[in-house]
């Protein structure tokens, strides 16, 4: 027994996946797809994506968030658990790994859930804001460049609803914010929002150890 959460194993690995991952064939082969490119380390793992699928389903969401799609895994499981009314504002940069993404998301018949931005995803979370959308997200999930992390987060919070999530992926950063000496500039902005997070009173935190660490905050 132990009262601290557990360093995996790959074997303990293999048989949590086994006896928890409910991972649909469309996920499968976007994963299989997405390990043949040269940064699929950013991809999300399999029981993060269905973690997060899970809370949406609980949470009953309708309109959510992604800012960070790469080639859409994360998007995907959020899609199939959203219903048939259900939408995502997915913010990325890049046309060549969403393009990998929109071909899976048409595959999955969630193609017309989500809204894909090509832009800054700061530019289209202030227009969003202009728009009038303060308020009015269910949940939304950021996993994009370490540097505007903060930046995200305080959109998020403007436009998730009270009683919204936000997630946020890497928060333990491969174990590099523990080290309270890094000079390295990603890793001094993830301590930086962590810090900022655990003491915020707007929100209701936890961080998960699954994955690279996964915040979940929920707006108070």
């Amino acid at each position: 027994m132990t009262n601290q959460t557990l360093n995996l194993s790959d074997e303990l690995y293999r048989y949590l996946c086994s006896v928890s991952l409910r991972e649909p064939e469309v996920l499968q082969k976007l994963r299989q797809e997405t390990a043949s490119q040269p940064m699929s380390q950013m991809q999300v793992a399999p029981e993060q994506g269905q973690l997060m699928a899970l809370l949406v389903q609980l949470m009953g969401a309708k309109r959510t968030l992604e800012i960070g799609v790469f080639t859409g895994y994360s998007a995907l499981a959020v899609a199939l658990a959203l219903p048939e009314d259900g939408q995502i504002i997915a913010c990325d940069v890049s046309e060549e790994y969403t393009a990998i993404a929109q071909r899976y998301w048409q595959q999955a018949g969630v193609a017309h859930k989500i809204d894909l931005r090509l832009a800054p995803a700061l530019d289209t979370l202030d227009q969003l804001l202009v728009d009038g959308y303060s308020g009015s997200f269910d949940f939304a999930f950021i996993d994009a460049d370490k540097s505007n992390y903060d930046h995200y987060y305080e959109r998020s919070l403007q436009l998730v609803r009270v009683g919204g999530l936000i997630a946020i992926d890497n928060v333990l950063w491969s174990g590099r914010v523990a080290d309270a000496h890094t000079q390295d500039n990603r890793t001094r902005k993830i301590q930086a929002l962590n810090q900022k997070i655990h003491q915020d009173s707007r929100v209701t935190p936890s961080l998960v150890p699954i994955a690279d660490g996964l915040t979940l905050a929920l707006k108070r």
